[in-house]
């Protein structure tokens, strides 16, 4: 599966390793992802997800389901 959060559509970035002598070499940024369980009410069930930290943030800011619906209104979370 690809690094992608399925709430905020966070994904790997490219950088540079910076040396002392200002060397520049190419490399990725990860985002935070974890695999977590989230209950659902309204259809009685759980769901897993690939959710960023902030993702957990928004999840707990906003619920369940207006995030999830917020995710499909961008394009995130295709479910």
């Amino acid at each position: 599966m690809s690094r992608i959060c399925e709430i905020t559509g966070k994904k790997v970035m490219s950088g540079n390793y910076v040396s002392h002598s200002h060397a520049k070499t190419r490399r990725k940024f990860y985002p935070n992802l974890h695999t977590k369980k989230f209950f659902i009410p309204e259809e009685d069930r759980f769901i897993t997800l690939k959710v960023s930290t902030k993702g957990m943030r928004i999840i707990s800011k906003k619920g369940i389901t207006v995030a999830l619906r917020d995710a499909k209104k961008d394009g995130f979370y295709t479910a």
